[in-house]
């Protein structure tokens, strides 16, 4: 299923660092789109890896128009869940009226009939 979400990125939190259970390093970021709806318009994504966060923070800054690809994540810890959004692509969302299409009028009738 792909989930998308069209909004303004509103903020970018700081980056987070730990250590795995095997001792690998890992980074996670997370970052909010705000929706122009009326009701449930705040969402609050992660980008979990390095090179992920390192691309997210080259591409995007807070008041861009995004497009927001991403999964729903849910786990269970001591009884209880916890659901995430992981974002897997984040595109600058630009807007723009497509340009009206000049139609030239033939000068020339050469129709044969």
């Amino acid at each position: 299923m792909d989930l998308e979400i069209k909004g303004t990125l509103t903020k970018i939190g700081e980056t987070v660092t730990g250590t795995g259970k095997d001792g690998t390093p890992w980074q996670k970021l997370t970052y909010l789109v705000e929706t122009d709806q009326t009701y449930n318009n705040l969402y609050a994504f992660e980008v979990f890896s390095q090179e992920k966060v390192e691309q997210f923070k080259k591409y995007n800054v807070v008041g861009n128009k995004v497009s927001v690809k991403f999964n729903v994540n849910t786990n269970e810890w001591k009884g209880k869940y916890y659901t995430t959004l992981q974002s897997w692509r984040c595109t600058k969302d630009d807007v723009q009226a497509p340009e009206k299409e000049t139609v030239q009028a033939e000068t020339e009738d050469d129709l044969p009939f």
